[in-house]
């Protein structure tokens, strides 16, 4: 069966506008289309399912859970609760300053401030709807470590010092504790708003990050990205985490980048590093951390993080070096009927066992002993054989012209 994402960004973009598959405003202008639907149905699925079962979290109750816990066991909930709830850096303070109440350590609250905008389910999902589930297992793992970790660097510095006065002086009560509709129409009612709330919030960086995407897709030569994003550019991780820090998104917003810049052959690492940084250490939410913390402490907290995604981006690029992890997505398809060649965008779940040539109309279909029609009459091999497991999965696909 088709992808009707992708479907409908050939139908825009070659069809309606008349663009031309081979050039950079036709390409880019077609995954701009297919991810634009593809990221935002998805979002709607995912958030309002969430909410109904995350009907029952608030930033007050996050806050009780951790309360009077050993200190092992509250980091863990920490990371945990700020990995499933959706808390932006604009919940960043008042998060800050009820723990700080609770008599929460610092260290423990920092592993919060660094799992909560970098890691989320809504964006877990959409990692492995979009660049699948090994990368969306790399992203969450690591951060989970670099939170984790980070949160027990920051407590050896004694942050305490450098907390603003006035914040040990606010007592925010319990009185803000408010008792959830539990019922099936209240979960209802919350799951909408949070659809509303999150999409209103979020919007704007979805669209800049699959326009960056859509960019990096058409216009960024695939030779160029090999040789300067790929294996053995150590530099680019360093780089890519520099690059993260005036830009302001969140994961969901990062992901039609990566996904782009993944089809173009960037290394792994590189692009988790790109990632995380722009999720959890961009100016914007440096400034608003500023408001309860003085510089040292925010110093400290940016360089923890900055050393920590540089080295999480090395690691990755070190295991993956040479081997299959970092698949190429996108694959020029050439007909050997008539010589007419595209760029395709290969799916990493499904087989594409028939392809028509939009030129001369031959049906093309795998030779004896290839899984799919890339494999067969493209440059690169679909991607279950780049990753080495020896063949497609068994779900059927088309790409048409």
């Amino acid at each position: 069966m088709p992808d009707p994402f992708a479907w409908l960004g050939d139908t825009i973009a070659y069809s309606l506008l008349g663009l031309s598959p081979d050039s950079a405003a036709g390409a880019a202008l077609q995954f701009f289309v297919m991810d634009v639907a593809k990221i935002f149905a998805l979002l709607v699925i995912v958030i309002y399912i969430m909410g109904l079962l995350r009907a029952l979290v608030s930033p007050e109750r996050v806050r009780e859970f951790v309360r009077g816990r050993p200190d092992w066991q509250a980091r863990g909930m920490a990371v945990g609760l700020g990995a499933v709830t959706p808390f932006c850096s604009c919940s960043s303070v008042p998060l800050f300053i009820g723990f700080v109440e609770a008599g929460i350590p610092l260290g423990v609250t920092f592993s919060f401030l660094i799992a909560s905008p970098m890691i989320n389910e809504v964006a877990a999902v959409l990692l492995i709807g979009i660049l699948g589930w090994k990368l969306a297992l790399l992203y969450i793992g690591a951060g989970l470590v670099v939170a984790w970790f980070g949160g027990i660097i920051m407590q050896r510095f004694k942050p305490e010092r450098w907390v603003e006065e006035y914040v040990w002086k606010i007592h925010m009560g319990e009185a803000a504790v408010v008792r959830p509709d539990t019922s099936l129409r209240g979960r209802h009612r919350f799951a909408v708003a949070e659809v509303r709330e999150i999409l209103r919030r979020i919007w704007k960086w979805v669209f800049i990050g699959i326009g960056v995407g859509a960019l990096f897709h058409g216009y960024v030569p695939a030779d160029w990205v090999v040789e300067h994003l790929g294996d053995g550019q150590w530099l680019a991780v360093p780089a890519a985490v520099l690059v993260g820090i005036p830009l302001y998104s969140n994961a969901t917003g990062v992901i039609p980048v990566a996904e782009a810049m993944l089809g173009k052959g960037v290394a792994v690492g590189t692009v988790l590093a790109l990632m995380m940084s722009i999720a959890a250490l961009s100016v914007p939410e440096m400034l608003i951390l500023r408001k309860v913390i003085r510089w040292q402490a925010l110093a400290l907290f940016a360089g923890v993080l900055a050393v920590s995604f540089i080295l999480v981006g090395w690691g990755f690029n070190l295991i993956t070096w040479g081997t299959p992890m970092a698949v190429t997505l996108d694959s020029t398809i050439t007909c050997p009927q008539c010589g007419f060649s595209r760029s395709e965008r290969m799916p990493t779940d499904a087989c594409v066992w028939f392809w028509e040539c939009p030129d001369c109309g031959v049906l093309l279909k795998p030779k004896p002993g290839d899984c799919c029609v890339f494999c067969s009459y493209a440059d690169t091999p679909c991607p279950p054989i780049q990753a080495g497991d020896g063949d497609c999965c068994g779900t059927s696909s088309e790409v048409n012209p």
